[in-house]
């Protein structure tokens, strides 16, 4: 590695922490020495205690994602908390399982809110935060659905395919500032948002969707946000990265 890339070891907020693939990006990040606050609307006070006992700082921030107001709060107690804030992951998700036929507004609009609408909101809060830091970044995750799509989760495909503009957008705007944007699109990952959305059953058809066979850890997508967190991608902004076991370089 070039001697002149030294990982950042600001506090990351990572949102869905509670859980899944959120937790599992916490988890990696604290490994690195990354102090974490993890916010979810469930109580993410296990896996913060988790990481505390390993000598590295973390906060349990139990926050709605789409009440904006109270980002100014949760991210003050998050920067005393953990130091300074120089990363941002929204991990939080909601599917909103209803094809175009049976779907409703307020299903559209919540779908909406907290994968795509909450990313822009909580970056312009943090502005201040990850422009003051060497080494800030930011990692949105996706879904290979953004380019692929399915059927019975519109509003999940359009707010993840939303995302990865707003990628661009954010990357753009904030490249002068020495902030990089990204974005992870994870395949079928054994989350408990797959596990809420279909019934056991169906994990063979999904894991065989994969030329590798299987289905993805929260870890394995944790990898990649680490990666791209840290200075080792400091000249990686604007894209994504698709972690699916090969599932969208199939012909469906």
């Amino acid at each position: 590695m070039d001697s002149r890339i030294l990982s950042p070891t600001t506090g990351v907020i990572v949102t869905g922490g509670a859980s899944g693939i959120g937790a599992a990006c916490a988890r990696a990040l604290a490994a690195a020495g990354r102090p974490v606050a993890l916010w979810d609307v469930a109580d993410a006070t296990g896996p913060a205690e988790e990481i505390a006992a390993t000598g590295v700082p973390a906060l349990a921030v139990r926050i709605d994602v789409t009440d904006s107001a109270a980002f100014p709060a949760a991210i003050e107690r998050s920067r005393t908390a953990l130091g300074s804030l120089g990363g941002l992951v929204h991990a939080a998700g909601v599917a909103g399982p209803a094809a175009v036929g049976d779907l409703d507004e307020a299903t559209w609009d919540a779908v909406q809110h907290v994968n795509l609408r909450a990313q822009a909101l909580l970056v312009q809060a943090l502005l201040a935060d990850l422009r003051g830091l060497p080494g800030s970044a930011v990692v949105g995750v996706s879904s290979i659905e953004a380019f692929l799509g399915q059927m019975f989760i519109p509003a999940y495909c359009a707010s993840k395919a939303g995302l990865l503009g707003l990628t661009r957008s954010l990357a753009h705007l904030l490249a002068a500032d020495g902030v990089r944007v990204n974005a992870v699109c994870p395949g079928y990952v054994d989350t408990p948002m797959l596990r809420g959305l279909a019934p056991a059953e169906m994990f063979g058809e999904f894991a065989a969707k994969a030329p590798v066979g299987r289905l993805g850890l929260p870890e394995e997508v944790a990898g990649a946000v680490r990666f791209l967190l840290s200075d080792e991608a400091s000249f990686v902004t604007g894209t994504h990265l698709t972690i699916d076991g090969g599932a969208s370089a199939v012909d469906r």
